[in-house]
């Protein structure tokens, strides 16, 4: 139908590969149950012939081609608002992600990854589909080396490294037990293979038996970590009950589940003084969605894997917040509220001396949950991936952007809040309203360099 009609520029062809149209948020929404697009333009619906020159005139250059498509667009979003919506995007937007994913797998491409072009990237938002943002942020926290000739074996040693682990520290003491009888029996009979005797009885030591009370019996042990588990479990029922990824009982839930309990109790385990604190479900679940979902799939099979230790390194950069012992030191949560409050009063002392004085809402109040959990509770699932883009591409450091991130939620809320009282501001920041992602970040991002001291972590 356009044969002849529209010469179009090459990143519009890009832009635009099956048929003209599209230009919904996102550019390719499709149903996930259906797997129906939504298309802009509706199948054999006939477009008009475009004329912005005059009679059987074309667009001279990309830019003419550009405007050309944004004003016939938003011609037809007047006509018919109900269909098109919230959802409209421009041309520019579409060709601009369009160029970012392309600039991405290239990147990714490469025998040595330029990390600070990645970060570069990861800033402005990673695309959704094609596991790019899956290896993006193994990139981005370190478990992928830069040299991509090493990815295999450093993701086939951390692999075995977890699945060892797994066998070490997940299985009960009687199974531990059984193992070790299996073994002994073993040396026995190859040992007195051709002395018959009596048989022998098998000892317990007092760190073996089921009844002991001891700090060192590895049953009192376990039956701590069964409390561990059952909390866990009792968590991850609540994870994002609307997405039948994490909750449901389809097999397909349950198996997402069992692998982020086993991440969960494995680092409780590793870390006894810190263990497991409600709500680090929330902090794993992000990760581990993405890697999971990734295409390859050889690395959603080892996702779990994956995710411990990526789940791990996140977490180095705010151990801290969640070791209640050191809740007063330089790094711990008190003090890294603090840095907010004087992030904010360098950036906007009238908000601040609202709360702090007029309201008297410490931070303590609603940024604990805020900066202990890097916003999981906030917002939803999308819109945390879209966060995470931007706090793991930091070269300051994830603690660094998420100050910033939590002092823009505040400021983007300032008319609100400089009109509430106590109880109408403390149920708006416990209950974070939807804003606009892209503009809250570039808020965060705008932020006088002269307050970035106040943001950093000691």
């Amino acid at each position: 139908m356009f044969e002849g009609k529209l010469n179009l520029p090459e990143k519009a062809c890009r832009a635009f590969p099956d048929r003209l149209g599209s230009l919904a948020a996102g550019f390719d929404i499709k149903d996930d149950r259906s797997g129906k697009s939504d298309s802009a333009f509706e199948s054999g619906e006939e477009l008009e012939i475009l004329k912005p020159n005059g009679p059987g005139s074309a667009p001279e250059s990309e830019d003419d081609y550009v405007e050309m498509m944004e004003e016939h667009f938003e011609s037809r979003v007047r006509r018919n608002p109900k269909k098109y919506g919230s959802r409209l995007v421009s041309v520019k937007e579409v060709i601009a992600a369009d160029d970012k994913r392309s600039d991405l797998e290239y990147e990714l491409s490469q025998k040595e990854i330029n990390l600070e072009k990645l970060q570069r990237i990861a800033d402005t938002g990673l695309p959704d589909g094609g596991g790019l943002r899956a290896t993006a942020w193994k990139l981005l926290l370190g478990y992928l080396p830069s040299c991509r000739d090493l990815w295999e074996k450093e993701l086939t040693e951390n692999r075995q490294k977890y699945l060892k682990l797994k066998e070490e520290l997940l299985l009960s003491p009687s199974e531990i037990t059984r193992i070790k009888d299996e073994v002994s029996n073993y040396n026995d009979q190859n040992a007195d293979n051709d002395v018959d005797g009596p048989l022998r009885r098998q000892e317990i030591s007092q760190e073996d038996h089921p009844l002991s009370s001891g700090k060192a019996s590895v049953w009192h042990q376990y039956f701590q970590h069964i409390e561990i588990a059952e909390q866990i479990d009792r968590d991850l029922q609540r994870t994002h009950p609307d997405m039948k990824f994490f909750s449901g009982d389809a097999a397909f839930s349950r198996k997402n589940r069992e692998a982020m309990r086993n991440i969960l109790l494995l680092f409780a385990k590793l870390n006894p003084v810190i263990r497991y604190v409600q709500g680090m479900n929330e902090v794993l679940a992000p990760m581990y969605y993405v890697f999971s979902t990734d295409p390859d799939e050889q690395n959603a099979e080892n996702a779990e894997a994956d995710s411990f230790s990526c789940f791990v390194r996140l977490l180095s950069d705010s151990v801290d917040h969640f070791c209640q012992q050191l809740d007063n030191s330089s790094g711990g949560i008190l003090s890294t509220l603090s840095h907010l409050a004087e992030l904010l009063k360098a950036s906007d002392e009238e908000l601040w001396r609202h709360l702090e004085y007029t309201n008297e809402i410490k931070p303590q109040f609603y940024a604990f949950r805020w900066i202990t959990l890097l916003l999981t509770q906030e917002f939803n699932l999308q819109p945390i991936l879209r966060i995470w883009d931007t706090l793991l591409s930091n070269p300051f450091g994830i603690q660094h952007m998420l100050l910033r991130v939590c002092c823009a939620m505040l400021l983007c809320m300032k008319n609100r809040l400089l009109s509430g009282d106590f109880v109408a501001n403390l149920q708006l920041l416990q209950h974070y309203p939807d804003v606009n992602i892209e503009h809250l970040l570039q808020v965060a991002r705008d932020l006088s360099p002269d307050t970035s001291s106040c943001s950093l972590s000691p």
